[in-house]
């Protein structure tokens, strides 16, 4: 008799939004903030390892913020698919980014040559329109056999999350939510621990990365509480323990890694 199928996906965690995802020979990069700051905010540590984002398939943008959206970032990464929504996509491309692929409502984007699928999904993210780019926000879900990932982006808390997985077409065995900013006061259209706890428990997600912490920080954060940086992913930890106990914690540190199997998979 033959092995049961087994499905899985390594999580990398770069620092704030950007993470590698690596499922079945494809490398998915969420958020790239890939050099050592983004424009004022000062990064905490190095820049990430070249080879842990080098060889990417595509690039998931949620939207345009500059912390999400960081030009020399981009340019790194050598003219591969950069999906995100249509006006987010315009604008890269008048900016010479013409790999950029638009995404729409519930269209699937199926990664060239694999059995990988991307499409967008919700999210709340207008209390701090920029000027100079368009304001478009979303999520992302990833399907491959077997296996479902939500990329929350940068968002409020919605009543649509406790139906991700209908978007999905399954349940979602990974989710990657912000807790926290780049101070220790957040502005909305974000979530805090709890809230991003709340989200895990209505997605029915299995397993949880925490992002959009103990990352960046603005010039003055030396006037700020001692500590802040550090309390955003241990307190998601309790959080998700007290209103989502099915649902289990991966805090990591940037550059760590982790493989989640999805559920029914052989172990």
């Amino acid at each position: 008799m033959s092995a049961p199928y087994r499905s899985s996906v390594a999580v990398r965690w770069l620092g704030h939004a950007s993470v590698v995802l690596d499922l079945g020979g494809v490398r998915l990069l969420t958020d790239p903030l890939l050099r050592r700051h983004a424009g004022l905010l000062r990064r905490r540590g190095g820049a990430p390892d070249v080879a842990a984002w080098q060889g990417a398939t595509a690039v998931l943008i949620s939207h345009l913020h500059y912390d999400h959206a960081e030009i020399g970032s981009l340019a790194l990464l050598d003219h591969i698919p950069v999906l995100s929504a249509p006006a987010n996509v315009r604008w890269l491309h008048a900016r010479g980014f013409d790999a950029a692929v638009s995404l729409h409502g519930d269209t699937w984007w199926p990664v060239p040559g694999s059995d990988v699928r991307v499409r967008l999904t919700h999210a709340v993210h207008g209390d701090r329109p920029m000027r100079r780019r368009p304001n478009a926000a979303n999520g992302f879900i990833v399907a491959a056999p077997g296996l479902r990932i939500w990329f929350a982006g940068d968002t409020a808390p919605f009543p649509a999350m406790a139906h991700l997985h209908e978007l999905a077409e399954g349940p979602i065995d990974l989710a990657l939510v912000p807790v926290g900013g780049w101070g220790p006061r957040l502005s909305g259209g974000h979530m805090d621990p709890v809230q991003a706890a709340h989200a895990c428990a209505a997605s029915g997600a299995r397993t949880a990365v925490p992002v959009h912490w103990g990352t960046l920080h603005a010039p003055a954060s030396r006037r700020l509480p001692p500590g802040w940086m550090d309390r955003a992913g241990a307190a998601f930890k309790v959080a998700l323990g007290r209103f989502a106990p099915g649902c289990r914690a991966l805090v990591l540190e940037p550059g760590g890694t982790a493989d989640v199997v999805a559920r029914g998979s052989a172990t």
